[in-house]
């Protein structure tokens, strides 16, 4: 493993795979609107990281297993972050779509 490898983000690619094959899984896409219009993994819900505390009423349930991207990773990073502070248990921050090699809807 090179050094470069300690600074590298999760990988998004296995985490969209494992999302998939976890059940009842929810993606969860934190980037605004107009980004997640653009394009965006196909089954993943939108809900910016600025709004992210009204996830409640999407989410009720704490033990929802969530995947969590964004851009880059670093929204998504802070977005998981929150999730556990609010409680919810299986949090994932599996970085950005930026990395990303998969079918992109828009």
């Amino acid at each position: 493993m090179g050094i470069f490898h300690l600074f590298a983000g999760p990988a998004t690619d296995k985490g969209v795979e494992e999302y998939e094959k976890t059940q009842g899984a929810v993606l969860l896409d934190v980037r605004t609107q107009q980004e997640y219009a653009v394009g965006h993994i196909p089954g993943s819900q939108n809900l910016p990281l600025d709004q992210l505390k009204t996830i409640e009423k999407q989410i009720p349930k704490k033990d929802t297993p969530i995947f969590v991207y964004c851009y880059s990773g670093a929204r998504s990073s802070q977005g998981a972050a929150l999730l556990k502070q609010m409680g919810y248990q299986h949090v994932k921050n599996i970085g950005g779509i930026a990395d990303y090699h998969g079918k992109v809807e828009a």
